[in-house]
């Protein structure tokens, strides 16, 4: 860390499968245009692009040498902001990514580690954002798209290369434009952020998790 501020490298997505916007974005600009105390932010957006996702990332990471990395994706149909406590090293793409490349069975990194756990605190993380009034969650799936793809790429490029950087994935849900007609749960990008900001703070502050019960049965 550099004095009392952690540098923390903040990212995004670009809107994929036919959106207009991808609210993952809009949350990381207006956390970076409007950072918590004692965080810096760089917001960096990410194309939805299987490979080029995760090159996109470690050139932002070189670029801004952050102490903490949490990387944002939509999650459409989730009611609130969950963090992924677990990333899978599988791409199996339900749809093609803005590349028109649909990997099936493929790992992320070959000969990597079946799966990597977030080195964020993800349940005190969860907490934060609930006392800040988000409705939050843990989530033990962040899929099989690009965003478990950048998910399972930082925590490769963070255990192999940068030890004492840590980091981790965050879904948030679609954004009310997204969803006109009220039928799928939503969330405005300004909510989301007030919950990232609570987020950022928790992980540049707390190093050992809470011990309270989030897991599911499915």
């Amino acid at each position: 860390m550099s004095g009392s501020t952690t540098r923390v490298l903040l990212t995004g997505f670009e809107p994929f499968g036919g959106e207009a916007v991808n609210p993952s974005w809009q949350a990381a600009s207006l956390v970076a245009a409007e950072p918590p105390d004692g965080v810096s932010v760089t917001a960096v957006q990410l194309p939805c692009v299987f490979g080029e996702s995760v090159a996109a990332l470690r050139r932002a990471v070189a670029e801004a040498r952050p102490d903490l990395v949490v990387c944002l994706g939509q999650a459409g149909g989730r009611p609130g902001v969950t963090v992924e406590r677990v990333a899978l090293n599988v791409d199996d793409a339900r749809i093609p990514d803005n590349a028109g490349a649909q990997p099936i069975d493929e790992p992320v990194v070959a000969g990597g580690p079946a799966a990597y756990f977030s080195s964020l605190p993800v349940k005190a993380c969860v907490a934060a954002m609930r006392d800040a009034g988000v409705p939050a969650a843990l989530s033990h799936t962040a899929g099989t798209f690009v965003c478990n793809h950048v998910a399972y790429g930082l925590a490769h490029l963070l255990a192999t290369e940068l030890p004492g950087v840590r980091g981790g994935f965050v879904h948030v849900p679609w954004a009310p434009v997204q969803v006109p007609d009220g039928t799928a749960p939503a969330l405005p990008p300004e909510v989301v952020a007030v919950g990232v900001r609570a987020l950022l703070q928790t992980a540049a502050s707390t190093s050992t998790d809470l011990r309270v019960t989030e897991g599911t049965t499915h």
